[in-house]
């Protein structure tokens, strides 16, 4: 992956400084007319009493502190947005509608009326993350070498997430270099058409003014309520043909012309093309491991690896999703993967064993536990934050 792709940039502008002269200390002209003064009596008027204390003094608001890429210290006037940015933060979450808090508000019509709890506050605030506007196309790929990983359902689980609460906008892609599985997870279509269908049909969105995002109906397979697309892996039974870098970029630049959040589930081989793009690509990197020594072990040695690619800042880049593979699993193990993770990643999210997933057949998002999307509420709500 190039340095421009994983750099930071932004210029820090210089800062203005003011050099008004001062009047007091101009100098007077060389001779100037004597002008006397007349006298006249003066009269004052007579100054009632105050009738009260004087008004209480209300103290200004303090202007907000430089923005980013201005001179620290500078202080600046506060604009109208910086008041609306202001107010909107300040907005009260709400009354609370969970537990005893939301049933003595409805047992007392409102007269009793409590604020939210910790849970409440915290699952308003997830969405509301998610829910924040990106300056641009915004593209996630879910990696881990090893097959089993959860990558495929992490993949459907955040498009379910991230499609329910921003409400649409997003697709899941498969990037697999031949076959995956994603097409066959996700939701059913009338149609069978793949990205492999799609590269051979890309002339059609060579016009940006003619193509629109109805015409990629023919080959992404919309999953419903879940207000998410996806664009499956190559399903022919031949067995020539990959997916290259090229494929990827050509793929990549279409989809980031119509939506706003890209799910890239990859493959399992590190030194194809296009995982290599994807990697590329990627503005975040998810990696998705069960709690099993294998599959955390092999997430730890692609890391690695990147690392010594040349991937650089990959812990302020990278966040990590560990899924429970049974009901019951060994807690010091997933103790030890959480700990490791915390120090190779950003933020670590452990998503429970959810029942509707273990078919290996169409998830069926309405089946999801509550445990199960409130988990992927708070990992996304971490992948936004990191976007």
């Amino acid at each position: 992956m190039s340095q421009e792709a994983w750099g930071s940039g932004g210029a820090r502008r210089d800062a203005l400084q003011d050099v008004a002269g001062d009047p007091l200390t101009d100098p007077l002209p060389a001779s100037r007319p004597t002008i006397r003064p007349v006298t006249r009596p003066v009269t004052r008027p007579t100054t009632p009493p105050p009738a009260g204390p004087p008004p209480a003094h209300r103290a200004p608001m303090d202007p907000p502190e430089a923005r980013e890429g201005e001179e620290p210290g500078l202080r600046r006037f506060m604009s109208a947005t910086d008041f609306l940015d202001r107010r909107d933060s300040a907005q009260d979450l709400g009354p609370a509608t969970w537990g005893w808090r939301g049933r003595t508000r409805r047992w007392t019509g409102g007269l009793v009326n409590p604020r939210m709890g910790a849970d409440e506050r915290s699952y308003v605030e997830d969405r509301r993350t998610i829910q924040r506007d990106f300056d641009g196309p915004r593209t996630i790929a879910f990696i881990n070498p090893k097959g089993g990983a959860a990558k495929t359902t992490g993949v459907l689980a955040a498009g379910f997430t991230f499609g329910t609460v921003r409400g649409g906008g997003v697709v899941a892609w498969d990037n697999n270099e031949t076959r995956g599985t994603l097409g066959m997870r996700g939701t059913r279509s009338t149609h069978r058409n793949t990205t492999r269908e799609l590269l051979e049909d890309l002339e059609r969105f060579t016009d940006v003014y003619q193509s629109r995002i109805g015409d990629l109906g023919a080959f992404v397979r919309s999953q419903g309520d879940a207000h998410f697309d996806v664009l499956a892996s190559d399903e022919r039974p031949d067995v020539t043909g990959t997916i290259r870098a090229r494929d990827f970029d050509a793929v990549h630049q279409l989809l980031e012309r119509f939506y706003r959040v890209i799910l890239v589930d990859t493959g399992n081989n590190m030194r194809a093309e296009n995982w290599l793009a994807a990697a590329g690509a990627a503005d975040l990197l998810v990696v998705t491991s069960t709690v099993r020594e294998d599959t955390g072990y092999s997430g730890l040695w692609m890391l690695d690896a990147l690392q010594d690619a040349g991937y650089e800042d990959l812990k302020h880049k990278t966040v990590t999703v560990l899924s429970d593979p049974s009901a019951t699993v060994d807690a010091k193990l997933a103790a030890d993967l959480v700990d490791v993770y915390e120090q190779r990643t950003r933020g670590v999210y452990r998503v429970p064993y959810d029942p509707a997933l273990v078919a290996g057949s169409v998830v069926p998002y309405p089946q999801l536990s509550r445990g199960t999307r409130r988990e992927w509420l708070r990992a996304c709500a971490g992948m936004a934050a990191a976007l």
